[in-house]
């Protein structure tokens, strides 16, 4: 039976290789401390399917290259994605000192600015 491993791919950027790394916990002998120890192990994708966040299953295999001796079984668990978040539209850059009445004035300028855009909107949709 080959040695196989479970783990989440970190790099997927070389063609037809994956890197897939294997976290495992483990207990200092002495002190009794755990400690998480992280592996990196290149594989084979031939069909580059797996992409960065997968958990995958990798199994050892003949020597594929100087560093791929395993290659991917199959995909477990596929990423669920990265959220992106928007800029803020209406950033105001402020000097360092301010008084009460500069931040009054950003306020009116920003509200008047989202009452253009509401008013551009409105005249859109009629």
């Amino acid at each position: 039976m080959a040695h196989t491993l479970i783990g989440t791919v970190t790099s997927d950027k070389r063609d037809k290789t994956i890197t897939v790394s294997i976290a495992n916990r483990e207990t200092h002998p002495l002190y009794r401390k755990q400690y998480t120890k992280t592996r990196k192990y290149t594989a084979h994708d031939a069909k580059n399917e797996a992409k960065v966040g997968d958990r995958v299953e990798i199994t050892m295999t003949r020597p594929v290259s100087k560093t791929k001796a395993y290659t991917l079984v199959k995909i477990i668990e596929k990423a669920r994605g990265t959220v992106e978040l928007k800029e803020d539209v209406h950033t105001i850059e402020m000097p360092e000192k301010v008084g009460a009445d500069e931040i009054a004035k950003a306020e009116k300028a920003v509200k008047a600015a989202e009452a253009e855009e509401v008013k551009e909107a409105e005249g859109e949709e009629a």
